[in-house]
């Protein structure tokens, strides 16, 4: 039993030690990173931390897992791929699942680690490289004409073709229009409500043959339960009834026998649950006396 207790729990550390290291390894796996949109002139859109109208350039995370960009690198010059080191160990580089992190190129990298040591005046490319320095994540070639407050990115975030975009969304979904809900989906879909009322009589009847197939597999589980602790009890107390028979002698069933007649015929002490047996004083049998021979020969 020890040892199926201690096979049980080396199981469970070894599971929990695979997901924490499935977990660390997807956190840091970056190639789910994408550039998504940039400013290269910024005379009067969003502002920096400091107040300030610079270029910038949107981070994505596609990924539905937290990713750590920290640790990776941003450049607009190719052959120079660890142009701007990400730093690592802080919180504030991790972005959470389909979100957004924004980076000002106004080459005042001093400003805090959202500021690179770059501007995109003049840049061609664009382009962020993994923790290694030679992994390419994702890049992107500049437009030559570059038109003031209008930004380049992606129409979607799934999206692989690049346009100039009406709205400036840093730190936002690029595509602002309205989706149709699920719900208006399936109107247009089912405007009757007959494909609804079938989906929820299956679900409801489903539902309720799988309860039903439960709870007899419970019943009977119980019922066999139940038969065998009472065969196993009938089986120890037949076996305990053997025992005592085999243990017991014809001399102790014989005093047992007279110690009740006794008791019965009041042959007793002053305390009535004492019993008494008296010794005959006579040492041979009465059947062997002579008075009871046969004198006579019978005719």
């Amino acid at each position: 039993m020890q040892r199926r207790i201690k096979h049980f729990l080396s199981g469970i550390a070894v599971l929990l030690l695979i997901v924490a290291s499935t977990n660390v390894a997807s956190a840091q796996n970056a190639s789910d990173l994408k550039i998504n949109e940039i400013l290269v002139l910024n005379d009067s859109n969003t502002v920096d931390d400091f107040g300030m109208h610079t270029a910038w350039i949107e981070i994505f995370n596609s990924a539905y897992n937290t990713v750590n960009i920290g640790g990776c690198y941003l450049t607009d010059d190719l052959s120079n791929p660890t142009k701007y080191w990400i730093p690592t160990g802080d919180p504030t580089t991790k972005i959470p699942s389909r979100c957004y992190m924004v980076f000002w190129a106004d080459n005042h990298p001093t400003r805090g680690i959202f500021h690179l040591n770059f501007d995109l005046d003049g840049a061609k490319t664009i382009a962020l490289f993994n923790a290694d320095g030679r992994t390419l994540v994702d890049k992107v070639d500049l437009p030559l004409e570059n038109k003031p407050d209008i930004t380049y990115g992606r129409p979607t975030n799934d999206s692989e073709q690049w346009v100039y975009l009406e709205k400036s969304t840093p730190g936002a979904n690029n595509d602002y229009t309205r989706k149709k809900t699920a719900g208006e989906s399936f109107v247009e879909i089912d405007p009757y409500g007959v494909g609804m009322t079938a989906i929820a009589m299956f679900v409801v009847f489903s539902a309720l043959a799988i309860l039903y197939v439960i709870y007899k597999n419970m019943g009977r589980f119980f019922i066999r339960k139940a038969a065998g602790t009472v065969k196993s009890k009938e089986k120890v107390e037949t076996k305990v009834v053997k025992q005592v028979k085999e243990e017991i002698s014809g001399e102790v069933n014989a005093a047992i026998a007279m110690a009740l007649y006794m008791y019965q015929s009041e042959m007793h002490d002053h305390e009535n649950t004492v019993l008494t047996i008296q010794k005959v004083s006579r040492n041979y049998s009465p059947w062997s006396s002579k008075i009871y021979t046969l004198r006579k020969t019978p005719r």
